[in-house]
């Protein structure tokens, strides 16, 4: 089992409705692509700031790490906006 943290930071969001918008989709793609579990977990009330976690289960350790990696790079390269901090942990 890992999970993945991401912060996000979306300066293009000037309200909550913008901002959700945003996170809606990424949570929506990231969903589709990996069939992994995506939830906002934190700052649901400031408009610039949004904090997803992703949550991976498999019998591999390296299995593990290695979509939460592939994972990161999808949101990178999908993400308009800066990702302010990553924390990665597999179990």
């Amino acid at each position: 089992m890992g999970t993945l943290i991401v912060e996000l930071h979306i300066p293009q969001a000037h309200s909550l409705k913008e901002k959700r918008s945003v996170v809606k989709s990424v949570i929506a793609r990231t969903r589709e692509k990996f069939n992994v579990s995506v939830a906002e977990v934190d700052y649901h009330d400031m408009w610039q700031r949004a904090e997803i976690a992703v949550a991976v289960v498999s019998g591999s350790h390296t299995e593990v790490d290695r979509m939460l990696e592939t994972i990161l790079i999808f949101i990178q390269s999908s993400f308009s906006g800066d990702l302010i901090s990553v924390n990665k942990e597999v179990l």
